[in-house]
């Protein structure tokens, strides 16, 4: 029978599974009768440079584990020699490397099962997740998707910021119209000066006044008047 100690350190060992499990992303359970000292070696620098944990474990603490994190059906894939890779944040690297590693075993390494987001998967679909490109190459490719669109939008921002706030577009147009709405009054003003110039033409009319014309008949009239005055001395 277990010491006591030795029963502490499995309680410790399962909850230390549990919680790896449930901090992770994804993982997959692979069978490894068949792999050499070397190509051990191999596989655990490869999946450490990925940041992916892997560790030979007993299928019943596994179990243990796999229960206390919620993927009881891992339990049935759990007998001969096991392992398991954790990917805390890659959800394609575990699959990617250890599927590739299967392939090039020829049935001497093989993959059991696995899990992700929570939930267990089976083979076909870590074969599936083993296609897809790592997370920086996904995370580089939707960047570069976006790259131009917002290099465009951070140009009009900072367009904006220059203009004081005014739409770019809008404020070209705004300060343009601003002209013609003043010249507006000056066309309207020129309107009553043209209409005034009959005024002008009228001046004509006031010069036709008889005034100085009736000069020479009172001049006219005068040598009447003196005539008689003149010849008085004749008595």
């Amino acid at each position: 029978m277990p010491s006591e100690k030795v029963l502490e350190q499995k309680k410790q060992m399962v909850a230390d599974l549990v919680d790896s499990l449930n901090n992770s992303v994804a993982g997959v359970v692979v069978d490894y009768k068949g792999i050499t000292v070397a190509d051990d070696t191999k596989l655990r620098k490869e999946l450490r440079e990925a940041g992916v944990k892997y560790s030979v474990v007993k299928n019943t603490l596994l179990g243990l584990a796999a229960k206390g994190a919620g993927l009881d059906d891992i339990t049935n894939v759990l007998e001969g020699t096991t392992a398991i890779a954790i990917s805390p944040a890659d959800q394609t690297a575990a699959a990617r490397i250890l599927q590739k590693f299967a392939d090039a075993s020829k049935g001497k390494f093989t993959i059991k099962s696995g899990y992700l987001e929570g939930k267990v998967i089976d083979t076909a679909m870590i074969e599936s997740l083993a296609k897809l490109p790592s997370r920086d190459i996904l995370l580089a490719t939707v960047c570069n998707a976006f790259n131009a669109p917002i290099a465009a939008f951070a140009r009009v921002i900072q367009a904006v910021v220059d203009k004081g706030g005014a739409p770019v577009e809008e404020a070209a147009p705004a300060e343009e119209a601003a002209p013609a709405e003043e010249a507006a009054p000056v066309e309207e003003a020129a309107a009553p000066a043209e209409e005034a110039a009959p005024a002008e033409e009228a001046a004509p009319a006031e010069e036709a006044a008889p005034a100085e014309e009736a000069a020479p008949a009172e001049e006219a009239a005068a040598p009447v008047e003196e005539a008689p005055a003149e010849e008085t001395p004749a008595e």
